[in-house]
C-alpha cells in the first residue's frame, strides 16, 4: 500500500497534477489574495474573479481555474494560467508574495465559521462543545498557517505600509461592497464604473453563492465529498458570535489578541484593564516594528 501510494504521489507530480502547494513558483506580476482560513476568502474570490473576467460566468466549477487555492490547484492549471496571475493562499507572510490583498475578519466570527466548517467537513462531531474547540482554535491546532494572530500579525508587521498591499476587512466588504470592490479593481489596474461594479458585487452576493452550491457542491472539488446538510456559504453576516460564542470564549479570544483587534477596529466586550500584560507587551512590539519599518 505504502509503494501504492507513492507511486501514485510521484505519477500526480511528473504530470503536473499534484496541488501546488506553498512551495508554488511566484512572478514579480503575481497578485496573492491572502486570509487567514474562514475570513471571507472564497467570497473574495468570486468579487475578484467576477471583476476580472467578462466573457464566461463564475462559478464553483470555474473559480479553481480562474483564482485558484495553492492548496488545491494542480500545477498544471496554475502554471499555464495567463500572467498576471490571481492565486488564493492562507500561508503566514511570505516574501516571495510581491503584491497582495490581505482580508482580515473579526477572529470571533471566524471561529464560529471555522466551527461550522469543521463539522460540515466531518471532522468534528455534532455537538462537539464550542468551548474546547475555541481553545484549541486559539492554540492554532486547526490550521497549517498556525492561528489567527499569528497570520494576521506576520503581515501587518511585515507589510502593512507598503503601495504593494491593500487591507481589507471583511465587515467594510459586507457594508460597503462597491466602494471596497473599487479598492480592489485600483489595486489591480482595473479601469471599472460604479455601476460594473455593483454588478460585480451583485454576481458575487451570498444569496448567488448559496443557491450556486446546491446545484454545483459535487462539482467543486473542495465540497464534494462533505456533509450536504450543512451549507458551505452560510450566513455571510458579522456580529454572529454574539448569539453562538459562550462568553467564556469570547473573553479568551480577547485576552489573546484583543490589541490587535483594537487596532484593527474591533471592539472589545472585555475591559482593556483586564488583558493579560503579555498581550499588551506583544502589541507595543508589533507597532515598534511597524513605525521602525516606515
Amino acid at each position: 500500500m505504502y509503494y501504492r501510494s507513492l507511486a501514485a504521489l510521484i505519477w500526480r507530480n511528473l504530470t503536473g497534477r499534484a496541488a501546488v502547494g506553498r512551495n508554488i513558483e511566484t512572478y514579480p506580476d503575481d497578485t496573492f489574495l491572502v486570509s487567514f482560513p474562514k475570513s471571507g476568502s472564497t467570497w473574495a474570490r468570486f468579487l475578484v474573479a467576477n471583476l476580472v473576467v467578462q466573457n464566461e460566468p463564475v462559478t464553483f466549477a470555474n473559480i479553481d481555474r480562474i483564482v485558484p487555492t495553492i492548496y488545491i490547484a494542480s500545477k498544471r492549471v496554475v502554471y499555464t494560467l495567463p500572467r498576471p496571475r490571481i492565486i488564493k493562499s492562507h500561508e503566514n507572510f511570505d516574501p516571495r508574495y510581491k503584491r497582495v490583498i490581505y482580508i482580515v475578519r473579526d477572529p470571533r466570527d471566524v471561529v464560529v465559521s471555522k466551527y461550522h466548517h469543521e463539522v460540515k467537513f466531518r471532522r468534528l462531531e455534532d455537538g462537539y462543545p464550542m468551548e474546547r474547540m475555541v481553545k484549541r482554535w486559539i492554540a492554532g491546532e486547526f490550521d497549517q498557517c498556525g492561528s489567527w494572530g499569528q497570520n494576521v500579525g506576520t503581515w501587518l508587521v511585515a507589510r502593512q505600509h507598503s503601495p504593494n498591499f491593500l487591507l481589507l476587512r471583511y465587515e467594510d466588504m459586507l457594508q460597503q461592497s462597491v466602494e471596497q470592490l473599487k479598492k480592489i479593481a485600483s489595486f489591480l489596474g482595473i479601469e471599472a464604473s460604479h455601476d460594473t461594479l455593483s454588478q460585480v458585487a451583485e454576481l458575487s452576493s451570498a444569496d448567488r453563492m448559496r443557491a450556486m452550491e446546491k446545484l454545483q457542491s459535487d462539482v467543486w472539488k473542495l465540497t464534494r465529498n462533505t456533509r450536504k446538510d450543512i451549507a458551505f456559504v452560510r450566513k455571510a453576516k458579522s456580529g454572529n458570535y454574539r448569539s453562538e460564542l459562550p462568553q467564556e470564549s469570547i473573553a479568551e479570544i480577547e485576552a489573546a489578541w484583543g490589541p490587535l483587534m483594537q487596532k484593527l477596529g474591533y471592539d472589545l466586550a472585555m475591559d482593556a484593564a483586564k488583558i493579560p500584560s503579555a498581550t499588551w507587551d506583544s502589541f507595543h512590539w508589533l507597532t515598534w516594528r511597524q513605525q521602525t519599518n516606515e
